[in-house]
């Protein structure tokens, strides 16, 4: 599967120049919320194995996830370390949760619908990525492109859980309305600059 096509074809949108402009004025805000954003992967994909610890292939592919996503947070802490970065308290972009409000409660609906959620949140950390890349120093550089693959590999295992766990017909249309949700927050403005914020209405 060529992962850079299908990531593009997967979002509705690029990702706002305007964003990329922020997030290259203010790195330090930028691998903060990139540690935290890991750690919150780890986490959901270890909630996931708690929950659905029945379903043997999502606990293998979680259980993976997991412990690359800390080795990603690990990575993160280094580079803010040699930088003199402290971690402080910064507040959750209203991404993930505005993704997560497409849930439905009921299961296993709620099951394939958090699946796409986690497909399109990986899938746009990936384009995110690949967007900041040309514009960053040598290390940083490197060190994000070098996430693109696994960024990538999570998608594909994300939305290929959730064909495997749901009905076709059923997944492509959480798919697509999920797909217009991020699209949404990924394009309007947003007060606050994140990982993954809207366009960045910085005064």
């Amino acid at each position: 599967m060529n992962t850079d096509l299908d990531i593009h074809a997967f979002l509705a949108c690029p990702t706002p120049a305007a964003w990329v402009d922020a997030a290259l004025a203010d790195q330090e805000t930028l691998l903060i919320d990139h540690k935290n954003n890991e750690f919150k992967a780890a986490s959901t994909a270890m909630a996931l194995i708690a929950k659905y610890n029945q379903s043997l292939d999502l606990v293998n592919f979680m259980s993976r996830l997991a412990r690359e996503e800390l080795v990603h947070h690990e990575q993160v802490l280094r580079i803010m370390k040699k930088r003199r970065i402290a971690p402080r308290p910064i507040s959750a972009s209203r991404y993930a949760s505005g993704l997560r409000r497409q849930v439905r409660n009921h299961e296993p609906q709620k099951l394939v619908d958090t699946l796409v959620v986690g497909a399109f949140i990986e899938a746009r950390s990936c384009e995110r990525f690949e967007a900041l890349v040309p514009h960053l120093d040598e290390e940083l550089g490197k060190f994000y492109g070098g996430l693109l693959k696994s960024e990538a590999r999570h998608f594909q295992g994300y939305l290929k859980l959730a064909y495997q766990y749901g009905e076709k017909a059923d997944v492509e249309r959480v798919v697509d309305r999920v797909r217009e949700a991020e699209r949404e927050l990924i394009e309007s403005p947003d007060s606050e600059f994140r990982f993954h914020s809207g366009v960045p209405q910085l005064c």
